[in-house]
């Protein structure tokens, strides 16, 4: 499996045919089937695969990449702190997020993942997301919906995102 996680801020590391970024930092480099840029407004990184996947970051986020096949195109990342919106294309269904609170899996979807030491919540803009704890069982979110992963809160309670909340958090990732 060709993954990693680098721990300094702003660091950039190729693994077999794709990059690796921990988010918040210069990027020198572009991946065989992924191109990763900084953004200004807002600030942060944009990763764009060849395949329609679209994995926005904010300053700061620790995000490592999984590409298990080696094709290029990553299956799966690994969020420890800040947010990431995530656009998967429809039919690309499996991308997962995994945080220390939770594990996130889309079915075809625009969705956001924020992680703090207290909790992780994600919220789907659009399409549906399957979110669990690392072992438990899911619960499925549609458009407009959001779930606050805490330890020991069971089970998972799905709640319909204030419209202030919802764009608050988009906002971090999107002009």
């Amino acid at each position: 499996m060709a993954t990693c996680t680098p721990r300094i801020a702003g660091s950039f590391t190729r693994v077999a045919a794709f990059a690796v970024a921990l988010i918040g930092g210069p990027v020198s480099a572009q991946t065989q089937g992924c191109i990763l840029a900084q953004r200004s407004d807002p600030p942060g990184q944009v990763l764009t695969c060849r395949d329609g996947l679209v994995i926005r970051t904010e300053p700061g986020s620790a995000l490592s990449l999984s590409d298990r096949n080696r094709d290029g195109i990553p299956e799966a990342a690994r969020l420890d702190a800040k947010g990431t919106l995530i656009q998967a294309p429809p039919g690309r269904g499996g991308f997962q997020i995994r945080t220390p609170h939770a594990v996130a899996v889309v079915r075809g979807t625009v969705w956001a993942v924020d992680v703090t030491e207290e909790q992780t919540s994600v919220f789907v803009e659009t399409g549906r997301v399957a979110v669990r704890r690392p072992g438990g069982r899911p619960v499925e979110l549609g458009a407009g919906d959001g779930v606050d992963v805490k330890p020991g809160q069971n089970p998972l309670v799905v709640k319909r995102w204030s419209a202030a909340r919802a764009a608050a958090l988009l906002a971090r990732f999107r002009p």
